[in-house]
């Protein structure tokens, strides 16, 4: 009995010579044509763009919100089944006996800080205060927000939003991409991980097209982390220092504004550009290590005045109603409701009025009080039971409407960023176990996520709970949070130090997610060539900065929210790649089972 070798004569073709010498021209110029498009468009017709994005998000939501959601659990599942297996779990990535490039604390302080760092600075009291007031239960009916009973169904969604299935979604194109390129010395490139299911197609214009859906996804996904922490890092600033112009100060909350988000845009880039110019061994792990460290100095501080005990509790049920309900976490997906659906459901009485009805019954972000004061004319004037009765039949839009607009934003954000963390992961991780590697990269990444979210997020839910914050801390932006949040927890100079601390370490985090991402967009486009030339870095760099500040102008001049056509174009470029995660899981499962074939019949031999 013989097994035919795998595939491994992935030729990429790259320039020789020229500007796109080292690169693949094809992959590195079709990627750069269609950033430089969306620049132009947002530019010349910020209207039309932001208009465009966000009905084609809808309407792509409605279609593929399950497969967001059930997929995203079967990549989870999947990685734990590796993981446990013996037979894969020991797989070494790389050759017999190789040992990891890097030491445990550089290891995770560098998977930590490109994975979730800024996510976790901006979210680490928005999301949890977020749940708290707005989750699927309160939109239910069942539990009221902001109360004692919304506690645990907050904290059951932030661990989901922020635990294995983030991290899963990492490690599952991180491991394809660290197998695939360490035992079989394939290039470190996207399309690699696609060789056991199409071979040869992978030297073509397939593996172009792979490859290009993998930056295009890492470019979105990284705009909106790094537009998401410029705002924080503006409102940081403007916190220590008062600055004015930084802030849109005409709302009832003060927002960044869209000249203080590019000054601060402006500022990021430049010194990311600098750090990813050299290299990962020195200024991404520089940064990482300094991050890890300003990380726990900051979590120190919420330990030692914020509400420890009260957190820690939080963080022992959370965690058990979060294992509890893994399954339906992962595989309850919530379907659209139609007009005709919600009809159907009403009472007699107001059935004729449905088209009245059905977008504030089912507008998942309202409340019955907030639906009832929209009533007018003849809705108004029916009975109190009868809107009652109408705001219920609208559940199933409201849930729909949550989980699409939550829990699939994040997880198409999460697939947007897999190309750029997975393949930094993999770049990492070399000598590492296969169960080292996924447990190491999704297990305890996640435990110390969920650590991080309770005592600095139960700290502002307690400080709101027993009416010390006054709703001060709901009140803000969800960039601001965390640092209403110090102000009611702590004052004088030790909240200007830890304040100024913060703002720093926002910084450091945006210059790591920034400039491991151009280090990774950079690696593809060359076919898995790190020490490709710098002049491509620095490129990506101005192109990373101007779709984010041409999508922020155009969601300013299209009267929504700046981050609104970043948010809304990061998840239609999520869904093709997510495809291509599909497939690597296939892949994956392919080379496993044919390699152990080989290992069994090469023993068999040898005896």
């Amino acid at each position: 009995m013989s097994i035919k070798p795998p595939f491994t004569n992935l030729d990429i073709q790259t320039a020789s010579k020229g500007f796109y010498e080292g690169h693949n021209v094809g992959v590195a110029f079709t990627s750069k044509l269609i950033m430089v498009l969306l620049v132009i468009w947002a530019l010349i017709w910020p209207g039309n763009a932001v208009g465009t994005l966000g009905s084609f998000n809808a309407r792509l939501l409605e279609s593929f919100n399950s497969f967001y959601i059930i997929v995203t659990g079967l990549f989870m599942f999947f990685l734990l089944a590796v993981a446990l297996l013996p037979a894969t779990g020991k797989r070494v990535l790389g050759k017999p006996g190789e040992k990891p490039e890097f030491r445990n604390f550089s290891w995770f302080s560098m998977m930590f800080g490109a994975g979730l760092g800024v996510g976790l600075m901006v979210f680490a009291t928005a999301e949890p205060l977020g749940l708290w007031g707005s989750n699927p239960m309160t939109v239910a009916g069942q539990v009221a927000p902001n109360s004692p009973e919304a506690l645990q169904p907050a904290y059951r969604y932030t661990f989901a939003h922020y635990g294995f299935h983030a991290w899963g979604v990492y490690v599952l194109t991180g491991l394809c991409l660290a197998y695939y390129a360490y035992t079989r010395d394939m290039p470190l490139t996207i399309r690699t991980t696609l060789t056991p299911l199409l071979g040869g197609w992978m030297n073509g214009w397939l593996g172009n097209v792979v490859d290009i859906l993998g930056v295009v996804a890492t470019i979105l996904g990284v705009a909106v982390t790094i537009g998401f922490g410029v705002s924080q890092f503006i409102d940081g600033v403007y916190s220590i220092f008062g600055v004015a112009w930084l802030m849109d100060l005409s709302g009832d909350v003060p927002r960044p504004s869209v000249a203080g988000m590019l000054a601060g845009l402006l500022t990021i880039m430049c010194l990311s550009v600098l750090s990813a110019i050299s290299g990962v061994g020195r200024g991404i792990k520089i940064l990482s290590d300094l991050n890890l460290v300003l990380s726990m100095i900051l979590l120190l501080v919420f330990v030692v005045f914020g509400s420890f005990l009260f957190a820690m509790t939080t963080y022992a049920t959370a965690l058990f109603d979060y294992v509890l309900h893994l399954p339906q976490l992962s595989f309850l997906a919530y379907p659209p409701q139609s007009e005709a659906a919600f009809a159907a459901a009403l009472p007699e009485a107001a059935r004729p009025l449905a088209d009245q009805l059905y977008a504030g019954a089912t507008n998942a972000w309202g409340s019955l009080e907030g639906f009832q004061s929209g009533l007018t004319g003849a809705a108004a004037e029916l009975p109190q039971d009868v809107q009652i009765a109408a705001y219920a039949a609208g559940t199933p839009g409201r849930e729909f409407g949550w989980q699409s607009g939550w829990t699939t934003f994040y997880w198409a954000w999460w697939i947007a960023f897999a190309p750029f963390v997975g393949l930094f992961l993999a770049r990492i991780s070399r000598g590492r176990t296969v169960r080292e590697f996924v447990f190491g990269c999704v297990i305890l990444p996640s435990l110390v996520c969920f650590a991080w979210m309770t005592i600095l997020g139960a700290t502002a839910i307690d400080l709101e709970l027993n009416g010390a914050a006054n709703g001060a801390i709901i009140g803000a932006s969800n960039t601001a949070k965390l640092f209403v949040t110090l102000q009611n927890m702590i004052s004088g100079p030790l909240l200007a130090g830890i304040s100024a601390m913060c703002v720093v370490l926002v910084l450091t985090f945006l210059i790591t997610s920034a400039d491991s991402g151009l280090l990774v967009m950079n690696t593809v486009m060359s076919g898995g060539d790190e020490a490709s030339g710098m002049r491509h870095r620095i490129i990506w760099g101005v192109i990373l900065t101007l779709v984010i500040a041409t999508l922020l102008i155009a969601g300013k001049l299209g009267d929504t929210n700046p981050m609104d056509a970043i948010k809304s174009a990061m998840i239609i470029g999520a869904l093709p790649f997510t495809m291509v995660m599909a497939l690597m899981m296939l892949s994956l499962i392919k080379a496993l089972y044919r390699d152990s074939l080989r290992d069994r019949l090469t023993a068999t031999q040898r005896a």
